[in-house]
C-alpha cells in the first residue's frame, strides 16, 4: 500500500510540474473549460487528431516542429523579430499547447475564437528578413509552410513514440483533420493525405535554406534552453529524438550531423523510455478498487 502511494505520489508531482511547464499558470482553468463545456467540438473523440494531439509524443514532434519550420527564410524572420522565443519561450509554448488543446478538444465556439485570436496576431506580424526580403505572417505561402511542417513533425513522431500509432487511413485522416484547423488559419489548399503532405513538402523545398537567424535558433532550442539543470538531461533526450526524425536534408543546413548506429542503438530507445514514462505522468491513476 506505502508503495502504491509513494509511486501515485511521485506520478501526480511530476504530472503537476510537466502540466506547469506546457500549459503555464492557467493551465488547470483552461484544461477545465476546454474539456468541461458542453457543446459541438470540430473533431469528435474518434477521430485521430485526438489521439495524435493527446500523447507524450507531441514534446518530440513540436521541437522537430521548430526546427524545420526554421528553415524557411522568411518565416524565420518573423519569428526571430516577433515572437519572443528567446526572451519568453515558456510563455510561447504554453500558447501554442493551449491553441492546440482548444482547437482539437475545445468546442467549435471556442475553437473559432482560438483562431480569431491567431489571425489578429499574424495580420500584425509584417517586416523584413535581413536579405530585404518583406514579410507577413498572414501570407498563405507561409502559413501553409508552417501547417505543413508541424502536421508532418506532430504525426512522425506520434508513429515512432505514441502509445497507438495510427494505421495508413488513420494516418490520412489526421492530415485531413489538421486540414480543417489549417482552412480556419487561412492556409490555401492544406493536403489531406500523406501523398499530398509530402508533395508540397518538396514543392517547399527549393525556397528552404539555414539563415543565421535559423542556426542561432537551432543552437538555443538544442543546446541552451532555458531549464533547471535536472531537467536538463530529460530535455537532451527529447531533443536527441527531435533531430533523428529530421529528414537528411533539413538536418545538414542546420549542421545537425547523423551519427550511425547511435541512433538507433541509444537515442530512439532512451525517446521511447522517456516518452512512456512522461505519458504515465500525465495520465492520472486508476481510483483504487473497491473506491
Amino acid at each position: 500500500m506505502d508503495r502504491t502511494r509513494s509511486g501515485s505520489g511521485v506520478r501526480d508531482r511530476l504530472g503537476r510540474e510537466l502540466f506547469a511547464r506546457v500549459a503555464g499558470p492557467s493551465g488547470p482553468e483552461n484544461r477545465a473549460r476546454i474539456h468541461g463545456t458542453p457543446g459541438p467540438r470540430w473533431f469528435g473523440p474518434e477521430r485521430p487528431v485526438r489521439r495524435v494531439h493527446g500523447d507524450a509524443s507531441m514534446f518530440i514532434g513540436g521541437l522537430r516542429a521548430l526546427l524545420l519550420q526554421s528553415l524557411h527564410p522568411l518565416a524565420m524572420a518573423a519569428v526571430a523579430d516577433h515572437s519572443g522565443f528567446r526572451g519568453d519561450p515558456w510563455g510561447r509554448l504554453q500558447r501554442t499547447s493551449t491553441f492546440l488543446a482548444v482547437t482539437t478538444f475545445g468546442t467549435a465556439e471556442h475553437a473559432q475564437q482560438a483562431v480569431d485570436r491567431v489571425r489578429a496576431v499574424h495580420e500584425r506580424v509584417r517586416g523584413r528578413a535581413p536579405s530585404g526580403e518583406p514579410y507577413h505572417a498572414a501570407d498563405p505561402h507561409l502559413l501553409r509552410w508552417v501547417h505543413i511542417a508541424e502536421v508532418d513533425s506532430f504525426l512522425r513522431a506520434h508513429q515512432r513514440y505514441g502509445a497507438r500509432p495510427l494505421d495508413g487511413a488513420g494516418c490520412d485522416g489526421y492530415i485531413r483533420d489538421m486540414a480543417t484547423v489549417a482552412r480556419a488559419l487561412g492556409v490555401p489548399d492544406p493536403p489531406h493525405d500523406r501523398a499530398e503532405l509530402a508533395a508540397l513538402i518538396a514543392a517547399y523545398r527549393p525556397e528552404l535554406r539555414a539563415t543565421r537567424e535559423a542556426l542561432d535558433a537551432a543552437r538555443f532550442i538544442l543546446l541552451r534552453p532555458p531549464l533547471p539543470w535536472a531537467a536538463r538531461a530529460p530535455y537532451a533526450v527529447l531533443a536527441a529524438n527531435a533531430v533523428a526524425g529530421l529528414p537528411p536534408w533539413a538536418r545538414a543546413p542546420l549542421r545537425l550531423p547523423r551519427v550511425p548506429g547511435v541512433e538507433e542503438v541509444c537515442v530512439r530507445p532512451a525517446g521511447r523510455a522517456l516518452t512512456r514514462t512522461i505519458r504515465w505522468a500525465m495520465t492520472p491513476p486508476p481510483p483504487p478498487a473497491g473506491g
